[in-house]
């Protein structure tokens, strides 16, 4: 009688999260794990991107899955702004339609809402409220203005939101984790390297005086959860310096960071992917964030030099 095989090896947290991407994704957080983890193609995901393309230039159908329907939505278009910047194709004629769409939209200081009146006729998450007449929010307008600069695109547009930027972000005093994302990433990408540089410091000591960040992910129940947040929707050190070189790396303790990369690591669940710590509304936006968050945190642990698989 032939001997029973020996136990294979545990498989690697990249192969366990590639199983839960066949089982769960969009085919573009498919297309987008094959080009960062299987060398897959910038085609593909640019292909499965444009399904998602308005005439206007801009994204919607429910590209970002709190916001559904077909409308474009500057949420949408800045979520698809980052998939073309991780795969080298921020720029171009797909980006200049895309700050027309970004112009049009506008709001009377040239800076962009969160959500555009054109939701109003379609399911939203109700942590994002439709407004008619909404103001400018650093929320949508930081990422998508620091991610043109960082890919060095210049467009009218540019001028005006950047401005409200710099106006926005070295005005904040009381904030929140998903404010000061925003703000980071505008920070990361703004040309003006020693002005940014002061306001991250700055925007630092805010992080860290506010509780904006779990500094010990063994003992969460000692930070405060923002007003409005879910129970337990707390940020860590990596939710904000994504890569080692952002400037909001700079705010933490090597023992600080290494401590929230493990805790980042240790958050992949027994089906191979990671969970959404922000209110779960639907079914359906529930079952596509995952798979983003997945290839983010195994994104996120790579950069930093964390073996994935």
């Amino acid at each position: 009688m032939a001997e029973n095989p020996l136990p294979s090896a545990s498989p690697t947290p990249l192969a366990r999260a590639e199983r839960f991407v066949w089982l769960t994704a969009r085919v573009l957080e498919q297309r987008r794990f094959a080009y960062h983890f299987q060398r897959g193609g910038a085609d593909q995901v640019e292909a499965a991107l444009t399904a998602y393309l308005n005439e206007d230039g801009g994204y919607g159908h429910a590209l970002e899955p709190d916001l559904r329907g077909p409308v474009s939505q500057p949420l949408h278009t800045a979520h698809a702004l980052r998939v073309l910047d991780s795969v080298g194709r921020c720029g171009g004629p797909r980006v200049e339609r895309i700050c027309r769409y970004l112009t049009a939209v506008s709001t009377h200081d040239g800076a962009l809402p969160a959500i555009h009146p054109s939701q109003r006729d379609y399911p939203s998450a109700p942590f994002v409220p439709v407004v008619d007449s909404p103001p400018s929010a650093l929320l949508s307008t930081g990422p998508v203005v620091g991610l043109l600069h960082r890919n060095q695109v210049w467009h009218a547009w540019l001028f005006r939101a950047t401005e409200f930027c710099w106006s926005a972000v070295e005005s904040l005093e009381k904030s929140h984790p998903y404010e000061v994302q925003a703000a980071v990433a505008f920070l990361d990408g703004a040309p003006d390297r020693p002005r940014a540089e002061a306001a991250a410091d700055r925007l630092g000591r805010l992080v860290r005086e506010q509780g904006l960040a779990v500094l010990d992910p063994d003992r969460p129940e000692d930070w405060p959860v923002a007003e409005g947040y879910a129970p337990g929707e707390h940020h860590f050190p990596h939710d904000y310096a994504r890569v080692p070189d952002s400037l909001a790396a700079r705010w933490f303790t090597e023992e600080e960071t290494a401590r929230s990369l493990d805790r980042l690591a240790a958050d992949q669940e027994e089906d191979g992917g990671w969970p959404i710590r922000w209110r779960a509304w639907a079914p359906g936006s529930a079952l596509e964030w995952r798979p983003i968050v997945t290839v983010e945190a195994l994104r996120t642990l790579r950069a930093h030099g964390r073996p994935v698989g």
